[in-house]
C-alpha cells in the first residue's frame, strides 16, 4: 500500500483503501475536523481532490462523476450537518443506481 511507515494514520489508511478500490477522485468541503485527511489527499498524488463550496455541490458533482464515468467516487463533508446538507443528492445518486 502507502509504506508511510510509523507516520502514518487513519487518514492515510483511508486514502490507501479507496485507491485500492478504484477510486481517485474525492470532492471535498472540508471543514477544521477533516484538515487530516485533507492533509493525506495531499501527500497521494494519484488521488485526486476537487473542492466544492457546499455539501450540495459536492455531493452533486460526485454523483455527476459516477455517472458520466461509470467509476465511483469519494465525497469529504463536514460531519452532521454537512452530511444532512448532502443527503438530497445522495439519495438522488443511490435512486440512480438501484
Amino acid at each position: 500500500m502507502g509504506g508511510w511507515g510509523l507516520t502514518m494514520n487513519g487518514a492515510d489508511i483511508l486514502c490507501d483503501v479507496l485507491l485500492a478500490n478504484d477510486v481517485n477522485v474525492c470532492f471535498a468541503n472540508p471543514g477544521t475536523s477533516e484538515m487530516h485527511f485533507v492533509a493525506a489527499l495531499d501527500r497521494r498524488p494519484e488521488m485526486r481532490c476537487v473542492l466544492g463550496l457546499f455539501e450540495g455541490v459536492v455531493t452533486g458533482a460526485a454523483d455527476g462523476y459516477a455517472r458520466m464515468t461509470n467509476r465511483p467516487a469519494a465525497t469529504l463533508l463536514h460531519t452532521g450537518p454537512g452530511l444532512a446538507n448532502g443527503l438530497a443528492n445522495l439519495h438522488n445518486a443511490r435512486r440512480a443506481f438501484p
